[in-house]
């Protein structure tokens, strides 16, 4: 069954009309006549967005049931029997209730998906992983629902609904978003519009992005070598040479006159080995590219403009940015130079050529071996031999008595050994047959006959073939171990460079593919594994079926080993597969290279994710050897004052007056009170880890509730101030467990307060819910530090265990998130902390 297509409609912020977009293509689906049915949409009570549900099929949600509370979840078994041919499947980030089939909506899409039926889904840019962290350095809030990049980048097709700042803020203050009493706080904080206009820039960059890649499939896919400037790219071609750092700075000018524009830097290393650069150079200007925001890459070429062209096309680039050349103008005369060849045949790409203060200096290289031998030297070494022979027998026939026959064979060695060095074997023998002949024939008695008298003659003939043979075979070995080692060299310059992606840390999987296709001028590139259970032999390479894609560049995936023009086998289920031509054995033996390394860094990737799944039971296991380490000194004292005052008062040596024994038995009572708190406080704790905690919900008048807490303070009910209208509405939640949340937080307030300074408890109504506010005048914490305070058996600042076990706000804040509230701390004006605990009302404003 074919897998469904997944489209997304992409947001900057809420309140864009993601999901009014999605409700309106459903309805134009259902009109063309496709099965479309609402999988789960969340209107939040949005007239507008309600309407759009009429006549759409409503697939019912599925009731869960959490600590107490009830919750509706997308009924992922009822979309699979259902089985229709679109589904509606709102807010694709959204965490599902704990119990669930899987943690993320996200994953029941996926399990949709494979079942053959279509989603369109909506998600917001703040909610992508990628962008998790720089969402919450804009806006300063932290979002913890998260949809990795690759799940959406999968999407068929990806369409950004877009909304100005100004006009976002206007259906804001229209009502159109959020309630009426919400507005003024969410215009004056998330929805700012210097937030705003970020958020909408993080979104079209992600989505061009996107689009980026579309188009380089498609034009791979269809052939297209042409640039099409639909983004500025600027390359610049590196030597490893002294102008490199003047070409990158230039270069980076350039790309900085474009916004959103790509700087690319490119070192062609060629096949024999002849061009490669100085190793530290390349090292340098790779760090100043990557510092300018910049990438590096490295191709391998015979021809080095024609390599850097090809890449430079591969990865659609409008301007090409190169040095200067510093070859002197003698050297020019027999060579236009990589410059000249490269302006020639760029095509549309705009060719820079930048000056330098080394240009026409003449190139530095340092001493190498003799090159291998070229076309252009097997050439001249031909014409050579075939040319050479004749001339040299027409010179010699005028002085063919006064020289001796050793005398005239040294001087045609002498030419065939010139051929040898020049064109190598063949030629060389040719000339030395050729000269053979021409001895006989011209200098040989009898002259003007191939025949020899004298058997000297004959002998002086042979020795003269082998030793030309001998030498031009000489000379082609040299010529051959010279190319293998100067290929040798290219290979270990590009192993190198792999080497260094390692050592930088950039050895993720989809890096190395990239950097794969680029070095071997691949159009794509796959990471295969073999699906496990598929009942089929192990050298079954055809069936796409036994095989899933890791993770793939460039064009068209390769679905089999078989479907590519290479393929590697990393290990018995792991294949690399690549397409764009035939690779030799030694480019084989450099892909191999760079296959056990993409085996190397997928195996890390699954490691890191099983670390990462493994972290919840690392943290359990620190939670209880803190809570050893703690608890231990906190059941200890209060047991210890507790029965001092209780030993104090059996002692019937002791005449104790009424007074003594009043205070022994508030010694002894807030002691075992201190107690019972704590126990309560760790059973509950337990509790709430195990998800077993009970909550009882039901309405609640605060002004009720309140009072009880500050009276179970004791002695520290003098310290604090209540300021709660009787005016506020009845609220939904545990009559006991919100006492217990005042209670500790309270309680944390006063410990923290100076003396002489009360702890003021208020409360308000913000539309759906009240805000109960506990002010202290305290030392108050650091930003940075409003979460970790939460964390249990901790306290802020704390070095040693001697002063609690720290589990108050800890408990407080899963107390109020079981009964459907929040707890969060903000700073109290003037100075201090505030402890704000959200907590819904009965019947919600209209």
């Amino acid at each position: 069954m074919p897998r469904g297509r997944l489209r997304v409609y992409l947001g900057a912020a809420p309140g864009v009309g993601k999901t009014f977009a999605m409700l309106g293509e459903g309805r134009r689906a259902l009109e063309r006549g496709r099965d479309v049915v609402v999988g789960l949409v969340e209107t939040h009570g949005r007239p507008n967005t309600e309407d759009l549900l009429d006549g759409l099929e409503v697939i019912p949600r599925r009731t869960m049931v959490h600590r107490g509370a009830t919750f509706t979840e997308l009924d992922v078994d009822a979309v699979l029997a259902r089985a229709p041919k679109i589904a509606l499947i709102d807010e694709l980030a959204h965490t599902n209730v704990p119990g669930s089939r899987n943690a993320k909506r996200w994953q029941d899409i996926e399990e949709i998906l494979d079942a053959g039926i279509s989603v369109i889904s909506t998600v917001n840019v703040q909610h992508l992983e990628s962008l998790n962290d720089v969402v919450q350095q804009i806006t300063g809030i932290p979002q913890r629902e998260t949809v990795p990049d690759e799940v959406v980048r999968r999407a068929t097709q990806i369409e950004l609904v877009d909304m100005s700042p100004e006009a976002l803020r206007r259906r804001m203050a229209h009502g159109n978003i959020y309630a009426p009493e919400k507005v003024d706080a969410a215009l004056s904080n998330y929805f700012r519009v210097g937030n705003l206009t970020a958020l909408r820039e993080l979104a079209l960059l992600w989505v061009a992005g996107k689009v980026d890649e579309q188009l380089d499939r498609y034009r791979s896919d269809h052939g297209i070598k042409g640039t099409w400037e639909a983004r500025e790219r600027v390359v610049v071609c590196l030597t490893g040479g002294p102008e490199g750092d003047t070409l990158v700075r230039r270069a980076a000018r350039i790309a900085a006159r474009t916004k959103g524009a790509d700087l690319l830097a490119v070192h062609v290393t060629r096949a024999d080995g002849l061009s490669s650069g100085d190793p530290a150079s390349l090292a340098r200007q790779r760090s100043l590219v990557e510092s300018m925001g910049g990438t590096y890459h490295q191709v391998v070429g015979d021809d080095i403009p024609r390599a850097l062209l090809d890449f430079a096309r591969g990865v659609n680039a409008t301007q090409l940015v190169l040095g200067a050349s510093r070859r002197g103008r003698f050297a020019q005369i027999f060579s236009r130079g990589v410059g000249v060849d490269t302006t020639a045949l760029s095509g549309s790409i705009d060719v820079h050529m930048i000056t330098h203060e080394e240009a026409k200096k003449g190139r530095r290289r340092p001493q190498r071996t003799r090159a291998a031998l070229t076309r252009t030297r097997r050439s001249i070494g031909w014409l050579t031999a075939v040319l050479g022979m004749p001339l040299l027998t027409a010179g010699l026939i005028p002085f063919r008595d006064d020289l001796s026959l050793p005398s005239e064979i040294l001087f045609f060695l002498v030419m065939t050994v010139g051929v040898a060095l020049i064109g190598g074997m063949w030629p060389a023998i040719t000339a030395a047959v050729g000269g053979s002949l021409l001895l006989n024939f011209f200098f040989t008695p009898p002259v003007g006959e191939f025949t020899i008298s004298d058997p000297e003659n004959l002998f002086a003939l042979i020795v003269f073939v082998v030793v030309a043979a001998a030498v031009s075979t000489i000379v082609d070995l040299a010529a051959r171990r010279t190319r293998e080692a100067a290929r040798a060299s290219a290979d270990a310059e590009v192993l190198s460079t792999l080497a260094g992606h390692v050592l930088r840390g950039e050895s993720a999987v989809s890096e190395l593919l990239v950097r794969v296709r680029e070095t071997f001028g691949l159009t794509s590139v796959t990471l295969l594994e073999r699906l496990p259970d598929t009942g089929r032999a192990p050298d079954d390479h055809t069936d796409p079926a036994a095989w899933r894609i890791v993770a793939t560049t460039g064009g068209t995936p390769c679905t089999t080993p078989s479907g590519g023009d290479t393929d590697v086998v990393i290990e018995e289920d792991l294949v690399l597969a690549a397409r764009g031509g035939l690779l030799d054995a030694s480019d084989r033996r450099v892909l191999e290279s760079f296959a056990a390394e993409i085996a190397v860094a997928l195996r890390q990737q699954r490691l890191e994710e099983e670390a990462e799944q493994a972290k919840p039971l690392a943290e359990a296991d620190k939670m209880r050897t803190a809570l050893l380490a703690a608890v231990s000194h906190d059941l200890r004292t209060p047991l210890a004052s507790a029965k001092a005052a209780v030993e104090s008062l059996l002692n019937d040596e002791i005449d104790w007056s009424p007074e003594d024994r009043s205070e022994l038995l508030a010694t002894a009572e807030e002691s075992l009170a201190r107690l019972d708190r704590l126990v309560a406080n760790l059973l509950d704790m337990s509790r709430l880890q195990a998800g077993v905690l009970g909550v009882g919900l039901q309405a609640v008048a605060l002004e009720e509730v309140v009072p009880r807490a500050v009276d179970d303070l004791g002695p520290l009910r003098e310290r604090v101030e209540g300021d709660i209208s009787i005016e506020l509405p009845e609220i939904i939640a545990d009559p006991a467990l919100l006492e217990r949340v005042l209670v500790n937080l309270m309680s944390n307030a006063v410990r923290y307060s100076p003396p002489g300074k009360k702890v003021i408890i208020t409360g308000s109504w913000h539309g759906d819910h009240v805000e109960i506010r506990v002010i202290d005048r305290g030392p108050g914490i650091p930003p940075d530090a409003h979460d970790r305070v939460f964390l249990p058996f901790q306290r802020l600042g704390d070095r040693d265990n001697h002063t609690g076990v720290g589990l108050g706000l800890a408990l407080s804040r899963g107390l109020a998130e079981a009964m459907g509230g929040t707890l969060f701390p903000d700073e109290t004006p003037g100075g201090g902390l505030t402890m704000i605990l959200t907590m819904p009302i009965k019947e919600p404003a209209a």
